[in-house]
């Protein structure tokens, strides 16, 4: 990476870009902008910092104990029926189908005209966290928020149609640190950064015509990790002479330890929530990373971890449960199937399954769900509008509870050479254009994202790990990875061609990939070593 002088601002005391500063950049790095980042940063940054320390010590107390469950010392709060969260605003009453995808311009445009509900910008797992790709997706979104945002690509016009989504942001998790704004020497955290820069640039005008700054909270494992949340959202609100709850947010339920304090996340923030949401790939990853030391949790094939198997049906119906007795939404998740051009007997195949995934959602009482493409908007509605005739399901609450053995159970099913060989190429296709800048990725027809390679990354590690044997008896070592790592990656050369292949880092890919997998201890992100792996280039 090329490195760019710093760029101070004494006005601010302390505050630094690293970054290089393109035409544009400066309306939306304003002085003003950024003494806001930086003011939240000083306040909030070393809550952050404790509380992923707090993670670490928590994994390894797992890893020595083999134990997760619900937290007795937050019992209080799950036996109280009396406390419900906020209700949403008018425009997220009814979110039957959600859009998501990056922030490029043209996906911008296409998701907000796409006939979804409302359109989850993200900034986190569907976006390579390069200096521009953040920069401009922060100018697209204010553009979006004022609906000026128009494009001229190749000959075609694109602009915002009458009636667009709801716009809703998702910012990166707390683990993620934007090394291009430096505050009193610090990084400033990614999550700082994409909610503050939104917040500050977009709330009035989103205000102004009947909608509101709202946000989608990722990878949260603890209820305190909800509470800085919301904390940081009273700060900001205070300091824009903002009401109380005029920030909305939603939070994904997409770790294992978040499941089991689903119920308390939405307490500390029930001023600013609506709904919680079912991060089905996520939560795959979580449930191999918590139960990383333990050769009794070994989960099969990737393709065969469907939300039919048992603990991940479990886990859907826990979240619609949780979200309806207090008055919030349950959102569904992502089917990752996607469109097939001049395929039609392939599109039927996808078709089929993303409706037999939705009406799965609906029967439980989900409220809405997720697609990655705009052809698949209208398979997901047609689903929700003939079995939710309503806006949402709020009345619907499954039987039961959620045992402690229904969430963590794995499933039966096998471990076989076809699985391994799909980790590892999709390990290297999705990294390789993670280091080219792009955040979701269409390989084999389906849509991959930050959540799908970590499950490709982290059940390698975790079979070589234990010793698990493939379904041929063969054993996951070392050996094996290293075959056909170096098989796949002639794969991908035979693909995409030669020149290709150098300039788009499939072999920085593949060593990064390889030596995660390999590695004696299991790395929490991928895209911490690939952002660090970044940087040294």
């Amino acid at each position: 990476m090329t490195s760019h002088p710093a760029l101070n601002f004494p006005e601010l005391g302390g505050v630094e870009i690293t970054g290089a500063m393109q035409p544009g950049y400066e309306t939306i790095l304003t002085p003003e902008a950024l003494a806001f980042v930086a003011q939240l940063h000083r306040m909030y940054n070393p809550t952050r910092l404790a509380l992923l320390r707090a993670r670490d010590q928590r994994q390894a107390w797992i890893n020595r104990e083999g134990f997760i469950g619900f937290a007795p010392e937050y019992s209080a709060i799950r036996d109280d029926r009396s406390w419900q969260v906020r209700p949403a605003p008018a425009d997220l009453a009814d979110r039957r189908v959600e859009i998501t995808g990056p922030c490029d311009r043209k996906m911008v445009i296409n998701a907000l005209n796409s006939g979804a509900q409302c359109f989850m910008a993200c900034l986190e797992d569907a976006s390579a966290p390069t200096w521009d790709v953040m920069v401009q997706g922060q100018i697209n979104l204010r553009d979006a928020a004022v609906g000026t945002i128009t494009l001229e690509d190749k000959g075609k016009s694109y602009s915002l149609n009458e009636k667009t989504a709801v716009l809703i942001c998702r910012p990166r998790g707390w683990h993620l640190d934007e090394a291009h704004l430096v505050v009193d020497g610090e990084r400033v955290a990614g999550a700082i950064f994409d909610f503050g820069l939104y917040f500050f640039h977009n709330t009035r005008a989103l205000l102004a015509k009947g909608s509101g700054p709202y946000f989608y909270l990722p990878k949260l494992e603890h209820s305190l990790e909800a509470r800085l949340w919301n904390n940081v959202f009273i700060s900001a609100q205070s300091m824009l002479n903002l009401p109380l709850g005029t920030i909305r947010a939603t939070v994904l339920i997409e770790t294992l330890p978040g499941a089991f304090m689903a119920e308390e996340i939405l307490y500390e923030l029930r001023d600013h929530i609506t709904a919680l949401n079912c991060g089905r790939w996520d939560y795959i990853f979580s449930y191999i990373k918590t139960f990383q030391a333990d050769a009794a949790k070994l989960l099969p094939d990737r393709a065969a971890v469907s939300m039919a198997v048992p603990f991940m049906a479990a886990y859907a119906a826990h979240v619609v449960r949780v979200c309806h007795r207090r008055g919030a939404h349950a959102m569904g998740g992502m089917s990752a199937f996607i469109p097939v051009k001049d395929d039609e007997a392939a599109n039927d195949k996808a078709f089929a399954a993303v409706r037999a995934d939705k009406e799965r959602e609906a029967k439980l009482g989900h409220d809405g769900t997720w697609v990655a493409h705009p052809g698949l908007v209208g398979v997901a509605r047609d689903v929700f509008d003939r079995l939710m005739p309503g806006p949402n399901q709020l009345a619907v609450i499954p039987a039961g509870e959620a045992t402690l053995a229904d969430l963590v159970t794995p499933p039966a099913g096998a471990r076989t050479l076809a699985g391994l060989t799909n980790n590892i190429n999709v390990g290297i296709g999705y990294v390789a254009a993670w280091l080219r800048g792009q955040g979701a990725v269409p390989l084999h027809n389906l849509m991959e994202d930050a959540a799908t390679a970590e499950i490709s990354r982290t059940q390698l590690w975790q079979w070589r790990t234990h010793g698990a044997a493939l379904d041929s008896g063969e054993a996951v070592d070392a050996a094996l990875i290293t075959r056909v790592t170096d098989e796949q990656l002639a794969a991908w050369r035979a693909q995409v061609g030669d020149n290709f292949f150098e300039a788009g880092k499939y072999r920085e890919a593949a060593d990064l990939f390889r030596t995660l997998v390999l590695a004696d201890k299991l790395e929490p992100f991928l895209t911490l070593p690939a952002y660090a792996f970044y940087f040294a280039k």
